[in-house]
């Protein structure tokens, strides 16, 4: 929102609150209070909103329940995305950004995934967004809607100091709690084939992520030609070692990591190509891990 406004754009929310905050959107943003699956809604908000074109981010995105809640997360990502795309065609609005996944790749063959790598989606979420990318090129043939995705891995950080990461299941959160409960954080093997041993994953910063969303949305806007998926990755990603020690400096809390068994089916290193959306979305890292951790850490303080 913040990057939208800062972009000259003008952006309108619409939200359930099922996990975010109404405190969150800035002041002077209309919000809407409602789901996507709500089609009357969505029309009624296309009108008196002027709607030109959409991001979507409005998704269930925990992988690892929606193995055990596939239906609502079918109902989310699928059904919502497709009452969405209703909408915007009854409206006319044809141009549209969705905030997909890298888990539509599963466990990929490589190490480097990119946009090409086969998608084997290992959970009803991967599936999910798997789906929705296809909702999307199917609009496209069917009614010409324009559009494109976004494919990233773990988003972190924070972008201001009052933003911060709410969810239940990401990795910062869970290691900043245990050590507010004076617990140890886990590492899971360590005997990996990666320089410190640990696993290897792209962490890529929420501001990063919002900046190219903005390059997309204005892209589409401007009837310049888009790629139908983008991966927003670092190209070399960052060991979970790293992500500790980053934590131990941020925090000022020192601390040595329990080592945990493997997972099963957890791969060595998996990071994405970021080529594509660095020709055409202006894709970089333009933070270092110490400041995602860092600024992650101060909202979190700031918010307790």
């Amino acid at each position: 929102m913040r990057a939208l406004a800062d972009a000259g754009l003008a952006p309108v929310v619409i939200d359930d609150l099922s996990s975010g905050f109404r405190e969150f959107v800035p002041a002077g943003v209309p919000f809407v209070l409602g789901s996507i699956l709500d089609g009357e809604l969505l029309l009624k908000t296309i009108e008196e909103h002027n709607v030109t074109g959409v991001i979507h981010v409005a998704g269930y995105k925990y992988a690892g329940v929606s193995v055990q809640r596939p239906l609502h997360t079918y109902e989310q990502n699928v059904t919502g995305t497709a009452v969405l795309l209703a909408a915007m065609a009854e409206k006319g609005v044809d141009r549209i950004v969705f905030s997909s996944s890298a888990a539509v790749y599963g466990t990929p063959p490589t190490e480097l995934v990119t946009e090409d790598t086969p998608k084997s989606p290992q959970s009803p979420y991967g599936e999910s967004k798997l789906v929705g990318e296809w909702l999307l090129r199917d609009q496209g043939v069917a009614v010409g809607l324009r559009h494109t995705s976004l494919r990233y891995f773990n988003v972190v950080g924070s972008g201001t100091p009052e933003l911060y990461d709410t969810s239940p299941h990401n990795l910062f959160p869970l290691v900043f709690r245990a050590l507010g409960d004076g617990k140890t954080p886990k590492i899971f093997g360590n005997d990996y084939p990666t320089p410190d041993g640990t696993n290897v994953r792209d962490y890529v910063h929420v501001a990063d992520l919002a900046i190219s969303h903005v390059a997309a949305a204005k892209r589409l806007d401007a009837g310049l030609p888009v790629e139908t998926a983008y991966n927003l990755g670092s190209g070399d990603g960052s060991s979970v070692g790293d992500i500790m020690r980053a934590v131990a400096d941020a925090t000022g809390i020192d601390f040595e990591p329990e080592i945990a068994p493997r997972r099963p089916g957890d791969p060595a290193r998996i990071v994405a190509a970021g080529e594509l959306a660095a020709r055409d979305l202006d894709w970089e890292m333009r933070h270092s891990l110490h400041e995602m951790v860092s600024s992650a850490w101060e909202a979190t303080r700031r918010a307790s």
